[in-house]
């Protein structure tokens, strides 16, 4: 299968480009700035440009869409909004005149309230049952990315799988985890969460193989938090009177990866704890 891979130069994209080429897949990673060390083929463009966005879709077969501002604040809320839901609409109606046979898109864990000060988390382990609550221009364009998903689905048939992403970490990024042990609110902004890049790249490939049909949003965590101290423990103390479900133990994800677990395959091989 030939897959684009937009943003595949970024930490997330180096990971899923070695990924699918791993597991024989054609790529070809579509970004605005060039890997430092090329393992596909590379294509500059602009996806908030729609011809070059369509240039750059033709002759996929599906497409992993990356390509976007990462994170709240990196701009202003303008700009963010308006580059992700530009270049996230661009390549799904793309796809649509193309005919792809898959979406697999980077939505995010923000759609869920984070940083949850004003809205505290209805339930813990937080799973895609809860209620969305954007509080930034970049969760709300993730939020609005999904709901486009779902028409473009509509319109298309083409399975759209939103892969909402926690802290994306490499191995180095593990050394800071010490860290966060003193102080529980330090990390407290998304449930003490966190995935591992190769991880985030097995997800990618599993949603673009996995029998699906509709258009579905996923937790992507990794099976842990990043502290020592219990969830019990951190729940009481940082969100009193939050129900807690059963079924996390002391130091499993409270961003439920149970629903990716189910439907794609999803098993989370890596830890900080094993390499700190």
């Amino acid at each position: 299968m030939k897959v684009v891979v937009t943003g595949g130069t970024g930490k997330a994209g180096r990971a899923v480009v070695r990924e699918l080429l791993e597991h024989g897949y054609d790529v070809l990673n579509v970004d605005v700035r060039r890997p430092a060390e090329r393992s596909s083929d590379f294509l500059l463009a602009d996806l908030t440009d729609y011809g070059q966005c369509l240039a750059a879709l033709h002759g996929a077969e599906a497409v992993v869409h990356l390509g976007a501002i990462p994170a709240p604040g990196l701009q202003t809320e303008e700009v963010t909004f308006r580059t992700n839901i530009t270049s996230t609409y661009n390549v799904f109606e793309a796809a649509r005149i193309l005919g792809l046979q898959r979406v697999v898109w980077a939505s995010s864990e923000t759609t869920l309230g984070l940083p949850f000060d004003r809205q505290p988390p209805i339930y813990a382990p937080i799973d895609e049952e809860h209620s969305l609550f954007p509080e930034s221009s970049y969760a709300l364009s993730k939020v609005l990315g999904e709901e486009m998903g779902r028409q473009f689905h509509r319109w298309t048939g083409i399975p759209v799988v939103s892969l909402r992403f926690s802290n994306i970490m490499e191995p180095p990024d593990y050394a800071a985890f010490s860290t966060f042990q003193a102080d529980p609110f330090l990390r407290k902004w998304n449930l003490w969460g966190y995935v591992d890049a190769r991880d985030v790249a097995q997800s990618c490939r599993l949603g673009l193989s996995a029998p699906m049909s509709g258009a579905e949003s996923f937790i992507i965590a990794a099976a842990d938090t990043v502290m020592y101290a219990p969830n019990a423990e951190l729940m009481a103390r940082v969100f009193p009177g939050v129900p807690v479900r059963e079924g996390a133990g002391d130091h499993g994800t409270l961003l439920s990866i149970a629903k990716a677990r189910r439907l794609l395959g999803y098993a989370p091989a890596f830890s900080w704890r094993d390499l700190v």
